[in-house]
């Protein structure tokens, strides 16, 4: 039996292979994943992979429009499987958690800019920056340490 990943690589005109089964697995599980984080994770699934065939699955994965990459300020780049709205993204500033939240009015783009200088506009990146519920109810020493521990590699 075809699985849903299957038929949707196919769709995208590309083929289907173990290590983009696996990346496609991993970030149906950890949405706004970072490329380690995806890397190890796909390992698990798929034991030989290396880190360059994973970053050439994300690229193939976003070129071919099944996953989207942002890009936070001062944060890695992050992937995930929502494409075809135009959501934004809500990312702490303390430990770096990352949410979805639709677009404030309309459509794509949802947002005009003063002077498109000829551009056909056709996407709007919004990014909201403040505190995640954990980190405005933390104390201050325990989201330090929460701090050291997303920049000693842990995931938020």
């Amino acid at each position: 039996m075809e699985t849903t990943w299957a038929r949707e690589l196919r769709r995208a005109g590309l083929r289907v292979t173990g290590p983009r089964l696996s990346v496609l697995s991993v970030l149906a599980e950890r949405p706004h994943a970072d490329a380690d984080t995806i890397v190890t994770a796909a390992r698990d699934l798929h034991g030989s992979l290396s880190p360059q065939a994973v970053y050439g699955v994300l690229k193939a994965l976003v070129a071919a429009g099944l996953a989207r990459r942002i890009e936070p300020a001062g944060a890695p780049a992050l992937f995930e499987l929502r494409v075809g709205d135009n959501h934004h993204h809500l990312v702490c500033r303390t430990c770096g958690a990352v949410a979805d939240v639709d677009c404030a009015v309309g459509v794509a783009p949802c947002l005009e800019p003063s002077d498109a200088a000829g551009f056909a506009v056709d996407e709007a990146e919004v990014v909201f920056w403040g505190l995640c519920r954990e980190c405005q109810s933390a104390p201050a020493e325990s989201v330090q340490n929460h701090e050291q521990g997303i920049r000693g590699g842990a995931t938020a």
